[in-house]
């Protein structure tokens, strides 16, 4: 196996497909980057057995050649090696792979060697069914991931409140992240013949948000076996499903509301973010919240180590009962907030221990809830 291919792409392409490798593994060859070299092009695949993440080097980019193959062939290379050894050589790279699968990297006068491993002991990558497929603009999904990831689990002991339940249904995408805590949901009308509900792990949806966020055009979605795969024209991603019902989170959302807000968005996620300066991590990171003299929210935190922090801040519009006390935990609300791009929000209160519905105005398909936290 050999081929020359230029710096600057083949350093982005091992970067991209390492984001899928663990260095905690303990299977020596996961720790490795697969490298297929073709007569079209240079593939390369990252994985840790529950995500795979493939990518290509055409021949040509931009009608300037990039990749010149001299012998096809396949190896796995260790991938914190490999990368450190690109980014730092000055120029383009010739690589050349023999018998016993030694590495050798050529660049500008520069040689160095690694052992690798046989291709045929890397997991195989899941088969791609494309017979049902959903479309959508990458740059849609990927504020979507953001709009909601945040809000799944950390904790393993419920696997599938790790992950973000995906909907297919009549053309609609509904994404639902919940840790029984709090609750994000997303909608989103999308061009599909795929339909059924998929549990993907949070961690999965955060790296692909991250390796496709300069991506343009449309990411395709696959299910296949136990994976649901993200495919962009330079880029794939297969994700392991997450086995297990999704909750109905949709029976979570309060029906009845007493108290209905409408406040700037930056100007509350401002307010709290300074009351969360003082709340204290043992309860909670309690933030509380009330109406005052119907047209004002009294912002306000406490610590007995630290001290107090209160504010005033004008509501725009106060519908409902007027008597509100209630407190959260003031990361949630930041987390929430944040997500929002909208310059108004709604907040509709069933009561002070009852949760919360946050909807951006002018935008109905996103909802988020937040359970209160006890004052004692």
């Amino acid at each position: 196996m050999e081929f020359w291919v230029k710096r600057d792409c083949f350093y982005k392409a091992i970067s991209d497909v390492s984001r899928a490798i663990s260095l905690k593994t303990t299977i020596p060859i996961l720790t490795g980057i697969q490298l297929i070299a073709s007569e079209e092009n240079l593939t390369l695949v990252g994985s840790n057995s529950d995500i795979f993440i493939e990518t290509n080097i055409p021949m040509m980019i931009n009608n300037e050649k990039v990749l010149e193959i001299f012998e096809t062939g396949s190896v796995v290379v260790s991938a914190r090696f490999l990368i450190e050894i690109v980014k730092k050589l000055p120029d383009d790279v010739h690589v050349k792979i023999n018998d016993k699968k030694l590495v050798t990297i050529k660049s500008d006068g520069i040689v160095t060697t690694l052992n690798g491993f046989y291709a045929d002991e890397y997991p195989k990558l899941p088969r791609m069914d494309e017979v049902a497929s959903a479309k959508i603009p990458s740059s849609e999904l990927i504020e979507l991931i953001k709009q909601t990831t945040f809000a799944v689990s950390r904790n393993e002991t419920k696997p599938v409140l790790t992950g973000l339940n995906l909907l297919f249904q009549e053309k609609q995408l509904t994404c639902a992240g919940t840790n029984s805590h709090r609750l994000a949901i997303r909608k989103l009308p999308i061009e599909a013949t795929l339909e059924g509900s998929y549990i993907v792990p949070g961690t999965s949806l955060n790296e692909l948000s991250k390796i496709m966020q300069n991506e343009s055009g449309h990411i395709h979605i696959y299910i296949t076996e136990c994976y649901i795969i993200f495919k962009t024209n330079s880029l794939i991603l297969y994700s392991r499903l997450i086995e297990g019902i999704y909750p109905n989170v949709i029976g979570l959302i309060p029906k009845d509301t007493k108290t209905v807000i409408t406040i700037g968005t930056a100007q509350l996620l401002k307010g709290v973010d300074r009351a969360s300066l003082f709340a204290t991590e043992g309860k909670n990171n309690r933030v509380n919240i009330k109406i005052e003299e119907g047209k004002k929210l009294r912002i306000s935190s406490n610590s007995t180590e630290v001290g107090k922090i209160e504010e005033l801040q004008n509501l725009k519009v106060v519908s409902g009962q007027q008597d509100l006390s209630i407190s959260f935990d003031g990361r949630f609300l930041i987390d929430a907030l944040k997500a929002i791009k909208e310059e108004e929000i709604q907040l509709s209160f069933g009561g002070s221990m009852r949760p919360v519905i946050i909807e951006p105005i002018g935008n109905p398909n996103f909802l988020q809830l937040i359970s209160p936290v006890r004052t004692y």
